[in-house]
């Protein structure tokens, strides 16, 4: 019996001491908790400046899309027969005229598009992003990026550009030194199915190509 104080002892130690791991325990939990909450706050709080920014930026090319824009040529009195006999355009990428009666399919494409169904996309609405060849991979991806972030948008290399980067609409082109010229995005805004359209809500897709 004289033992029996001794037990009790070992059994209030570990009482305490599991007392005092389930302290740790809520305590570990709390500052788990809270660092996820903290982590969580972080990252709610760029996604929602990310989407204002975009807002702002698409808020900015709606502006700048409903004024002309700078450098932009226009060519009128374009014909829009359908023919079988081979068009030599006078512009690079072409801007309107006579056509295949077969349109391209709208999208990305890594290599040259029959200029005459392009022409025929161009008269549904459709915007031709031509770019010199030589242009490096990385200005290419920006290119992309713009053309599939849009449904009425052509996207091809295009031999004798210009200017490294050329843009058509029917009966409207401008040149551009660099895909980071901010005049693209806002020259894609303001033509793609836009007020030059002959044929607006013709489709982009179903004609000829594999997108």
């Amino acid at each position: 019996m004289a033992k029996r104080p001794e037990a009790q002892d070992r059994r209030a130690r570990a009482a305490a001491l599991q007392a005092e791991h389930r302290r740790d325990e809520r305590r570990r939990t709390v500052l788990i908790v809270g660092a996820c909450a903290a982590v969580a706050v972080v990252i709610i709080g760029m996604a929602v400046i990310a989407l204002l920014n975009q807002q702002r930026e698409r808020d900015e090319i709606d502006a700048a899309a409903s004024e002309s824009i700078e450098g932009v040529e226009q060519f009128t009195d374009l014909s829009r027969n359908h023919v079988e006999t081979a068009v030599d355009y006078p512009q690079t990428p072409s801007v309107g005229g006579d056509h295949s009666s077969v349109w391209v399919n709208c999208g990305t494409y890594t290599s040259a598009i029959d200029p005459m169904q392009a022409t025929h996309s161009l008269e549904h609405g459709a915007v031709w992003i031509g770019y010199d060849p030589s242009l490096e991979a990385a200005e290419v991806e920006k290119l992309v990026g713009i053309a599939e972030a849009n449904n009425y948008v052509l996207l091809s290399p295009v031999e004798d550009v210009p200017a490294p980067v050329t843009v058509s609409a029917w009966g409207n082109q401008l040149q551009l030194e660099s895909p980071d010229d901010p005049r693209l995005e806002v020259f894609v805004q303001k033509y793609q199915q836009g007020e030059q359209t002959p044929e607006p809500g013709a489709p982009c897709t179903g004609g000829s190509g594999g997108m």
